[in-house]
């Protein structure tokens, strides 16, 4: 089949595609032909493994020291199962699925094998039914880590909550999210996607270019700093973030912790995706031959939402 191996931790460059073995489900597992999948900020994290020092030690002692032992990178797929393994019992070969790999990886590939039940190896759930596989998958990394993140603050209905870094792909879900639970959202983001940020329902939206949310006076009752590692000084940004938060409220950061994946939360999103409460933000689309290109394109800083990666064409059904 053919993958996407990363030979080493480095620049896009580095990611080369090759013909690899097709794996083979084990009994757990159900094997998938995938379709879609997506260049997340972990994955080029990952890719590029430039941290701190102490981060970075500990970083590859899990990962692997001079290129990842799981050479295949990916976290999020949508597709549909060829095969599955003697003891599945919640899927069947057919079935259109998606979700997300964790600490297996390998979504970059025409073909993956992941357990039916979710662990850190992953989790799975049918693909939303008015959905296609490009944007099931542009949805699963989002829809499995906001939720993650937004349980923290025990949202209420009425509550105010800020959602900095509005315009990616865990903030374009965490907007809608929030706002599906009846709460008032204000989005930071840069000029160019404050349109992008009021498309998704968010009450009030702040230019990080023009204005410092802090001074404003505001107070929130949850704050998500919702931008990737590495993209901005996140000392300083939770030091603004505490001057704005009410006198019992959270903040809370996308590099907190290590999330649980958990298939309800795709499962919840499906809900919402067929009652049209939730749409997924697509800002380009490349075939599997290019993913340097995408990857360069990550790299800039500059995306909106998700970038989805396509593997072999499939007609919906």
């Amino acid at each position: 089949m053919k993958a996407i191996v990363c030979t080493k931790y480095g620049p896009p460059e580095v990611l080369q595609l090759k013909e690899v073995e097709k794996p083979t489900p084990r009994k757990n597992e159900v094997c998938i032909k995938n379709f879609a999948t997506a260049v997340t900020g972990s994955d080029v994290l990952i890719r590029g493994a430039d941290m701190p020092i102490i981060m970075g030690l500990m970083f590859r002692l899990m990962i692997g020291f001079t290129k990842p032992r799981k050479p295949i990178l990916g976290l999020v797929f949508a597709g549909e199962i060829e095969s599955v393994g003697k003891d599945v019992k919640r899927f069947k070969k057919g079935d259109q699925v998606y979700g997300f790999t964790g600490f297996s990886f390998g979504t970059y590939a025409e073909y993956i094998c992941i357990p039916e039940e979710e662990s850190k190896r992953g989790c799975l759930a049918m693909k939303p039914s008015n959905m296609s596989y490009e944007e099931s998958a542009a949805a699963a990394y989002g829809g499995v880590l906001a939720p993650y993140f937004l349980e923290k603050g025990n949202i209420q209905k009425g509550q105010k909550v800020l959602i900095y870094g509005a315009s990616g792909a865990i903030g374009t879900t965490s907007v809608q999210l929030v706002k599906n639970l009846g709460a008032e959202v204000t989005g930071i983001c840069s000029t160019k996607n404050i349109e992008l940020v009021k498309s998704l329902g968010a009450d009030e939206i702040i230019d990080y270019t023009k204005e410092d949310f802090a001074s404003r006076g505001e107070q929130y009752d949850f704050i998500l700093d919702a931008v990737p590692n590495g993209k901005i000084d996140r000392k300083k940004l939770k030091a603004q973030c505490k001057k704005a938060l009410s006198p019992n409220g959270i903040y809370t950061s996308i590099d907190d912790g290590s999330p649980k994946l958990k298939a309800e939360y795709l499962v919840h999103l499906n809900e919402l995706i067929e009652a049209e409460r939730f749409k997924a933000v697509i800002d380009k689309t490349y075939p599997l031959e290019e993913i340097v290109e995408a990857h360069r394109y990550v790299d800039s800083g500059h995306k909106k939402g998700n970038v989805v990666i396509t593997l072999e064409q499939k007609k919906e059904t």
